[in-house]
């Protein structure tokens, strides 16, 4: 009876390491996975934790029930906070599967969400080389390949010197 309480004890602390980390934010459950069972730093270094993989899925079934885990919230929320940051869509794409985001999801809630992504790249580029963007052909390679690096589509990237070359 005893090893039996010793699991539920151990569940118990599994879920408060779950809520103390999603807590901080949204995660996806890959990501979300990966923290739950990542050692635990104490004064004499990592530890790793006694836990079992079963543990781990009936803890993330758990989250999952409860809505405390959803991976379309986390990639709705994770799209707009990169975009506000300046990102464009191809980055965030990457991102998004470097955490563990099926390619449909992420696809579809790329589709969904409500960004202009021309006018963001536009954005980026004036803040970073001012009124008016340069039209000689080498600024103009500069800003389009740091617009590149940012994640924007080089579609997006050209259309800002068709709408705005008048």
């Amino acid at each position: 009876m005893s090893e039996n309480s010793s699991r539920r004890s151990s569940i118990a602390r599994l879920r408060d390491r779950a809520m103390r980390i999603l807590a901080m934010r949204d995660h996806s459950e890959q990501e979300f996975r990966r923290k739950l069972t990542a050692p635990v730093m104490s004064k004499n270094g990592p530890e790793t934790l006694d836990i079992t993989p079963e543990e781990v899925d009936q803890v993330v079934a758990w989250c999952l029930e409860h809505h405390f885990l959803d991976d379309m919230r986390f990639v709705r929320q994770f799209i707009a906070s990169r975009a506000s940051k300046g990102y464009g869509p191809a980055r965030i794409r990457q991102e998004l599967n470097q955490k563990g985001i099926a390619r449909q999801m992420s696809e579809n809630a790329m589709y969904e969400c409500d960004i202009d992504w021309v006018a963001s790249a536009r954005e980026q580029a004036l803040r970073k080389y001012g009124e008016p963007l340069p039209t000689e052909f080498v600024a103009k390679v500069k800003v389009q390949r740091f617009l590149l690096y940012r994640g924007f589509l080089q579609e997006d990237i050209q259309e800002i010197w068709r709408n705005f070359a008048d």
